[in-house]
């Protein structure tokens, strides 16, 4: 007997299971316009199923594009995962008014998601309430002393720094590509370009990130 469908609340509700971006899973098989199309469509038609089936395709995605943009942290009130969970609603909200113009629907799930992502920093620059340390999500191990977690901390924020220096779309190929675990195909349908210039601007970055990280003496 196979289960019930969930509600669209239970689904996205799911996102908040997941506790870090290397925790969270990378996307199961191809999200192309080919493959996502049949499935959009039945979707936007209110099949309860076909909605189940997207949202479990789209949430890694979401998750992890939101993890890496907002590097892991809680802004403020707001942490990585509400913003995933708001992407996904608002991703749902949009799928009956969705008209296939030749684009692909990854193109939309990541506008809303860049979208959100600058929502929420744009929220805390407005907040000028005293920030509340944060927990640790897990407890201290071997290796894992405050002396090195300040370490990793620092090595974080400046890799942070650094990517920042990036024109965005760089930092957003860099992210789809390496964070979110995208094929060259998936990056450009995500960003309206080319697989060819995705791979290009991969290269160039990559190969600006490795000169200043010399540059840096990482």
């Amino acid at each position: 007997m196979t289960a019930p469908p969930r509600t669209t609340e239970q689904s996205a509700s799911d996102v908040r299971d997941y506790r870090t971006l290397e925790s969270s899973p990378r996307p199961s098989g191809r999200l192309t316009k080919e493959d996502l199309d049949p499935l959009v469509k039945d979707a936007g038609e209110g099949n309860p199923a076909a909605i189940h089936n997207l949202l479990q395709m789209i949430e890694p995605v979401v998750v992890r594009y939101c993890r890496a943009r907002m590097g892991g942290r809680d802004l403020s009130y707001l942490s990585a995962d509400d913003v995933a969970q708001e992407v996904c609603l608002a991703v749902l909200k949009a799928l009956p008014d969705y008209q296939d113009r030749g684009g692909s629907f990854l193109y939309l799930v990541h506008a809303i998601a860049a979208n959100k992502v600058a929502d929420a920093y744009r929220a805390v620059a407005r907040d000028r309430s005293e920030p509340v340390p944060e927990l640790p999500e897990r407890p201290l191990v071997a290796g894992n002393e405050p002396e090195s977690h300040a370490l990793h901390l620092d090595l974080g924020a400046r890799l942070g720094r650094l990517l920042a220096s990036l024109p965005r779309v760089q930092q957003e190929i860099l992210t789809l590509r390496i964070a979110v675990g995208f094929s060259a195909q998936e990056t450009a349908e995500a960003l309206g370009i080319s697989a060819g210039n995705v791979r290009v601007t991969q290269h160039r970055a990559l190969t600006r990130l490795r000169a200043m990280i010399s540059d840096e003496e990482f």
